[in-house]
């Protein structure tokens, strides 16, 4: 019969134990938002949006632009919906965008040239200028957000 290592089984209650003591568990909680950040925001908004930091349950996120900022702020509660859905409990409660320069930004997927800052009126939205957003609420939004800026650019 083989003997097992009683420290080991027990290394598991000593962290968990650790953890409660310290009140960490919430905080690694709050920390889950890092690694699901890409994914869910899809690579548009990844390259030109980062998670900063989280402060009980508002998340602070870098942005590149004040055009970003405005952008994202409209679809900040779809994206708080996004992220806690993905980690299964209410971690993020707001999110604050703060403009500024993005350390590690999501490299891009394909080298696309830069786009004029405003759209000309006879641009037409390409659903392949979306394809890089995954999630399909967000791709629907930005959608509806490109469209009301071409309309205003026709003005």
């Amino acid at each position: 019969m083989e003997k097992r290592a009683p420290y080991i089984a027990k290394l598991g209650e000593v962290l968990e134990q650790s953890l409660k003591r310290l009140e960490l568990s919430g905080r690694l909680t709050e920390y889950g938002v890092w690694p699901i950040w890409n994914e869910t925001v899809g690579d548009a908004i990844a390259r030109n949006a980062q998670p900063e930091k989280i402060r009980h349950g508002t998340l602070f996120v870098k942005v590149t632009s004040p055009v970003w900022m405005q952008q994202l702020q409209y679809m900040k509660g779809m994206i708080t919906e996004k992220l806690n859905g993905r980690l299964g409990s209410a971690v993020v409660k707001n999110i604050f965008f703060v403009v500024g320069t993005l350390e590690n930004p999501s490299p891009p997927k394909t080298v696309r040239p830069a786009r004029p800052a405003r759209i000309p009126h006879e641009a037409k939205l390409e659903e392949k200028d979306l394809d890089s957003i995954k999630d399909p609420d967000l791709r629907q939004a930005f959608r509806k957000l490109l469209a009301a800026a071409q309309r205003k650019a026709e003005k």
